[in-house]
């Protein structure tokens, strides 16, 4: 079906965060001529017992189709003048149309509402002039510690001991068992817990720390507001615990034979070396984000714009990885509310960084991408081809492009303003 928009009354209000309504009326007698072909067609492949195939009157098609030819005429009508008005008036939405209003009596104009969200459009008239201070990339004894026991826990070993009661970090096998009335319900459940990472409630941690090896005793617990099992929730229940085995973490000592089990380092001071410049680099790098950071903001703040509610809930959804949240889910609903901000934040600043690259002419050329995969190869001794087979494999030459693209957007953005080091 193709409905000639010149016989179409159309008109389009704006509404606020570049949301568009489109009220569209259509002709009577467009209507009823489509519902008499969808009606015609019908008739052609049911089969009703006394009528040849082909045959069946249009008054027994109407009586026992007529509501259904009324959807489907609706639905088509409004999906194709939809089309032709969109077409019509040059919009381009970036949402679903969400139909409204339909306004459909027999022998009468077709009426309805749509809305959706278009493009944002806006200019950003200040891109110079703000001034940032670059945070320190400081690397410090600490973090050195930190890592070595973060290397130092992946290469330890579990030992048991019968002395002493458990700690945080112990790995510990318990027998619960369900009271009532100080008698046990149900089956005993055994479980195996690390303490001090969430494996428990606090309730059952806590009495388990009172326990010695081979020790049983009754516990009242209480479950936290925000568990799991709803059902769960505020309930308190009495439980017989028995600590029937303890493991403590053995660390291995930071010498040369501990640097060399973690990788090909000669010595100790071979890999603490590694750690350090691994770290001056992480550091450096949020030194960095936290300059560009703060020149978005700056930017964000001298020029203000809306962004349509449903780019927001695009981002919302690909950091949930959750595009249809039931209803019901209040949990879940809840989350998405308390990262809405957040997230029309982010976009945002993706929207200025697109239109900086666009209106200043920054984005990544075929030769910025030649030069950095001949980078990467030069780095991994093998080819550019390998390369770039690897990344166009992995999906990857897209981020590849979008982090050089990034990249010049913020160089410019800093020569245009005062960047100062933190003191």
């Amino acid at each position: 079906m193709s409905i000639d928009v010149s016989r179409l009354d159309i008109e389009v209000t704006d509404g606020a965060a570049w949301r568009r309504t489109m009220s569209v009326t259509i002709p009577a007698d467009i209507v009823s001529s489509e519902r008499k072909k969808i009606a015609k067609t019908l008739s052609k492949r049911v089969n009703i017992p006394g009528f040849r195939a082909g045959k069946v009157p249009a008054s027994v098609i109407e009586k026992r189709f007529g509501q259904s030819l009324d959807r489907e005429m609706v639905d088509r009508v409004i999906g194709d003048a939809y089309k032709e008005a969109l077409a019509a008036r040059e919009l381009q939405p970036i949402s679903e149309g969400e139909v409204e209003k339909v306004d459909f009596e027999s022998e009468q104009d077709l009426k309805f509402e749509i809305s959706f969200d278009v493009e944002p459009t806006f200019d950003i008239s200040r891109l110079s002039g703000y001034s940032v201070e670059r945070p320190a990339a400081a690397v410090t004894d600490e973090d050195l510690d930190q890592v070595f026991e973060r290397l130092r826990g992946q290469q330890g070993t579990w030992e048991p001991t019968e002395e002493g009661h458990p700690e945080a970090g112990d790995l510990v096998s318990l027998t619960a068992t369900q009271l009532a009335d100080d008698e046990p319900e149900g089956e005993p459940k055994e479980y195996d817990l690390n303490l001090g990472q969430g494996d428990a409630i606090e309730d059952v941690e806590a009495a388990v720390y009172t326990l010695n090896v081979g020790d049983e005793g009754d516990f009242e617990v209480t479950f936290p507001e925000d568990f799991a099992n709803e059902e769960r929730r505020g309930l308190t229940q009495n439980i017989r615990l028995k600590l029937r085995a303890r493991k403590i973490r053995k660390l291995p000592e930071l010498d040369d034979e501990f640097a060399k089990s973690v990788g090909d380092f000669e010595n100790l001071e071979a890999l603490t070396t590694r750690v350090r410049e691994d770290l001056q680099k992480e550091a450096e790098q949020q030194s960095e984000q936290g300059v560009r950071s703060q020149l978005l903001d700056a930017i964000l703040q001298a020029n203000p714009f809306d962004v349509p509610v449903s780019m927001v809930n695009r981002y919302i959804d690909s950091v949930l990885g959750n595009s249809g949240v039931d209803a019901k889910d209040e949990r879940m609903a809840g989350i998405r509310e308390q990262f809405a901000a957040e997230a029309e934040r982010a976009v945002r600043r993706i929207l200025v960084i697109e239109h900086v690259a666009e209106t200043k002419e920054l984005k990544a050329t075929e030769d910025d991408l030649d030069e950095r995969i001949e980078e990467i190869a030069k780095t991994n001794d093998t080819s550019a081809a390998e390369v770039y087979g690897r990344f166009q494999k992995s999906g990857r030459l897209e981020q590849m492009e979008r982090e050089i693209t990034e990249k010049k957007v913020f160089d410019y953005l800093k020569a245009e303003s005062e960047i100062t080091d933190a003191k």
